[in-house]
């Protein structure tokens, strides 16, 4: 692997002016920074396998092709560095369960709970260096929506493995094809509607297994109404080779309905 560029960890491509919705898609790409994988302590081989493993590979392709297919446009705010880096959608403190298992916004564990960095690292300069600016793009994207058309719809697209990884706290559950993450307070009734319609064709969509929970930046977290929020997630054996293999025929099909969802939620 190329070593990365300390480059931009976001980039948030626009959309048209009266779409509320933001695809957010933190956990496609596989660049990290030369500076950061000094600090890991796989070689570059088991670093390779690991990014296989924990990478939602294609998901930034699958939003791409959407947001093309949509006649309405939506934003997409993409990370454009691994969550090896710093995963963003974690809590930066002792509120995030997967500290249990080392994975916390600064991961010091595999997916195998292996070693990944050393484990007296100290995370702050990876928080206030990535994680933080992360959290304030991502507030700002949300606040512009708001600003512009009186709401913001936050959709996550994520992807995961049809056979649970060992870090998994939850991965006794069910394994649909299509998994919706919500939330109590940001996740409306009408929007999980949306999301199953549209779908529906893939054989089915569960909620909340085997992964829960959807992204809000937590200036409005339980706040503001407004914002309203859902996580896709997607078994990557619909749509790509596992683990870290080439995308096949299944992604056109899980764009287009991503586009339908789109398309529903910009009305």
């Amino acid at each position: 692997m190329p070593p990365g560029t300390d480059q931009q960890s976001t980039v948030l491509l626009p959309g048209v002016a009266h779409s509320p919705v933001i695809l957010h898609v933190p956990h496609s790409s596989r660049v990290i920074p030369e500076s950061v994988r000094s600090g890991i302590v796989l070689d570059d081989e088991a670093l390779e396998l690991e990014l296989d493993h924990i990478t939602d590979s294609h998901t930034a392709e699958i939003a791409a092709a959407a947001a093309e297919a949509a006649s309405t446009t939506p934003w997409r705010f993409v990370n454009q560095l691994s969550r090896l880096v710093v995963d963003p959608e974690r809590f930066p403190d002792e509120r995030e369960e997967m500290l249990a298992v080392g994975m916390g916004a600064v991961y010091t564990r595999t997916t195998h709970r292996k070693q990944l960095r050393p484990v007296h690292t100290d995370p702050r300069p990876l928080i206030e260096r990535y994680f933080r600016p992360y959290a304030e793009a991502m507030t700002a994207a949300v606040g512009e929506r708001l600003a512009a058309t009186g709401r913001a719809v936050v959709v996550d697209v994520h992807s995961y493995p049809s056979e649970p990884l060992p870090y998994e706290l939850h991965g006794d559950g069910p394994r649909p094809p299509v998994c919706l993450g919500t939330d109590g307070f940001h996740t409306p009734e009408e929007l999980l509607a949306h999301a199953e319609s549209a779908f529906a064709g893939f054989g089915g969509t569960g909620v909340n297994s085997p992964f829960a929970g959807t992204y809000v930046p937590l200036e409005y977290y339980g706040r503001d109404s407004r914002v309203s929020a859902l996580m896709i997630e997607i078994r990557r054996d619909t749509y790509m080779s596992e683990p870290g293999g080439a995308a096949g025929p299944g992604l056109t099909n899980l764009a287009a309905a991503l586009a339908r969802l789109v398309d529903a939620l910009s009305v």
